[in-house]
């Protein structure tokens, strides 16, 4: 069923992004004249690394991209058909960096690399020593992760500087680094690491010190200080290192004061976020041979070192059937389908892509990881007569990630019988993971009998460039930003320009008859939500997503400290895999501008990886 708006590119915004993101020259050299031929072209592409039925193929990926149901991750749409040398991932997690000079600028060039090939780069920062601290063997001072972060900073700003395109970082630090207290208040200045996502891994034992006020040790691994005989050590898992190993402890902080240090940085500035990254590695299917610590700047997919994201959407605004009538519903048969030929889609494209560096090649091919999710949500929950805060909408969403996931997994499990499964793939130790042993018994007993071609198959991406595209339906599982409102764009030029916005499910209903001064009660805004509700749409979609969700909970400024603290310790009980907010104040600015207010307006955050600014070129 089609519902029309979107199909033609009939808004401003729509027509302006496929021009100068995705719009590329056919082989006769002119210009695509229409998404469809965008469309054909990575259809096309796609299809070509199959080994027979190429046609059939090429129909079947055309068919859920035509008419927008399958929403594939911006780089794929800018990428693939085109002839180039180009990376069809949007993100990727850097390898350790190793705690010597040459090492730590060798870990930068390959940022720099993948950075100018177009990727989005994630890092964990533990494994420098901390500031003030001697080496074991050159008895050199240490200057500390954060300034070594200040390096990468420049080295993004730098790469980019020649294009419109803005760079993407994630950094993140063990609850138990040395140098914590600094990580967690860098950006208390502004303009300080602009280029950065800020996150801290959490432990299950640093949450549990925290419920108890316990002392907290802050530590390192004892084998890279200078020697000290008197010097406590604990045993402790740490990057770089296969086995637990033995960590000095250099200073004690309460636990307590430790996260409320946390929470105000939080609170006041937005960041560092959170990484529940004990539940990360207990739910990880590949856990058996990773040990993962941060995540790609969106925070959509725990990954090891050199993992790569590989994402694309069911957009469910195409799936509700009757909309706006008592009869509304989501066609589940057909979002069945759409993720059955989806996740084969996904899955050429890591055939059919280049990778900025071999090891990021090897990763991908490994473990053949991708992220089936969602967009539309909030848009499709409207259509559906449901108010996304609603227990019903928690519910309807819940059943449709189900959908998806299961028909995702068992489309893997045929595909490993065809092509074979991944190969990393170790039966025994796969079925054991946590998230593995939630799924169907017939799930289970078919990776048993014929494995499974992907390592990981669902993510929630935010998919703001490509939801635009798609009519400015809701992103991913956020609710409706504003019904109506402006944003700013940055054009090839580097200047800013600014288009008032409609929300899809709005202007679908106004263009069905309805009245828009007086919106029924499930047309709710983003900023009339209780920031707990974000939280609660989270954790209902989580059991069904086998890699993470990016969700921002959006916070309103005069909102109680002590409320918001309790968001996080909320998170940790609700069984999430990190919790992200967002409270706009003095400091960290607005994201998107109301039209009514446009003079508040500010562009987006520097870092966000799926960002207009970043797809396409």
């Amino acid at each position: 069923m089609r519902h029309g708006p979107e199909t033609a590119l009939d808004t401003a915004i729509a027509r302006h992004i496929w021009k100068t993101k995705y719009r590329r020259a056919k082989a006769d050299g002119t210009q695509e004249g229409s998404i469809g031929e965008s469309w054909q072209r990575v259809a096309a592409a796609l299809a070509a690394v199959e080994n027979s039925g190429r046609e059939t193929w090429e129909a079947r990926f055309l068919d859920i991209l035509g008419d927008f149901r399958f929403l594939p991750g911006g780089r794929i749409l800018a990428g693939a058909g085109t002839g180039q040398r180009v990376t069809l991932f949007n993100c990727f997690v850097m390898g350790l960096i190793e705690d010597d000079m040459g090492s730590i600028f060798e870990a930068l060039r390959e940022g720099a690399l993948t950075m100018q090939a177009g990727g989005g780069v994630g890092y964990d920062f533990s494994t420098l020593r901390p500031a003030g601290s001697e080496a074991r063997a050159t008895a050199r001072i240490a200057s500390g992760p954060v300034s070594f972060m200040h390096v990468w900073d420049a080295m993004c700003s730098t790469v980019l500087s020649t294009g419109a395109r803005r760079g993407a970082m994630i950094a993140s630090l063990r609850c138990d680094h040395p140098d914590i207290e600094t990580f967690i208040d860098v950006k208390r200045k502004p303009g300080r690491l602009r280029h950065f996502n800020l996150s801290i891994q959490a432990t299950d034992a640093f949450m549990e010190a925290v419920a108890t006020d316990a002392a907290w040790p802050l530590l390192f691994p004892d084998d890279s200080l200078a020697p000290d005989d008197a010097a406590e050590t604990v045993v402790r898992r740490w990057p770089g290192y296969a086995e637990p190993v033995h960590c000095r402890v250099l200073a004690r902080r309460s636990a307590r004061m430790l996260w409320e240090r946390i929470m105000q940085a939080t609170y006041n500035t937005g960041e560092p976020g959170v990484l529940f990254v004990d539940r990360i590695n207990e739910m990880n299917n590949l856990a058996y041979r990773e040990f993962i610590t941060t995540t790609n700047p969106c925070g959509e997919i725990p990954l090891p070192p050199y993992g790569a994201c590989n994402l694309g959407s069911l957009n469910l605004v195409r799936f509700v059937r009757e909309p706006f009538t008592p009869a509304a519903r989501l066609d589940h048969a057909a979002i069945r389908d759409t993720a059955t030929v989806a996740t084969r889609l996904l899955d050429n494209v890591i055939d059919c892509s280049e990778f900025p560096l071999e090891r990021l090649a090897e990763q991908a091919r490994g473990s053949r990881r991708i992220g089936l999710g969602i967009t539309g949500l909030a848009d499709a929950l409207i259509m559906l007569g449901l108010q996304y805060g609603e227990p019903a909408a928690r519910r309807e969403a819940a059943r449709v990630m189900e959908t998806i996931c299961h028909a995702a997994y068992r489309t893997s499990i045929c595909l490993a019988g065809e092509k074979g499964p991944f190969p990393w793939f170790e039966r025994d130790a796969y079925l054991r993971s946590g998230f593995v042993r939630s799924l169907p018994e017939d799930i289970r007993t078919g990776i048993a009998g014929q494995g499974i071609r992907n390592s990981h198959l669902t993510a929630i991406a935010p998919t703001g460039t490509i939801s635009l595209l798609a009519g400015n339906v809701s992103s991913g599982i956020e609710p409706v930003f504003d019904f109506r409102h402006s944003r700013k764009v940055l054009n090839r030029e580097g200047v800013y320009e600014r288009f008032v916005l409609e929300d899809y499910a709005s202007r679908l209903w106004r263009e069905r008859g309805g009245g828009v001064k007086a919106l029924p009660a499930e047309f709710i805004a983003a900023h009339r939500l209780a920031p707990v509700v974000h939280l609660e749409m989270q954790a209902a979609l989580q059991p069904h997503v086998d890699n993470a969700i990016s969700k921002t909970i959006n916070v309103p400024e005069d909102y109680d400290f002590a409320d918001f603290r309790e968001l996080y310790r909320s998170a940790f009980e609700r069984g999430v895999k990190g919790c992200t907010t967002f409270r706009s104040n003095p400091v960290t600015g607005e994201i998107l501008g109301l039209e009514a207010d446009a003079a508040r307006a500010g562009g987006e955050r520097d870092t966000h990886c799926c960002s207009i600014e970043r797809e396409g070129e």
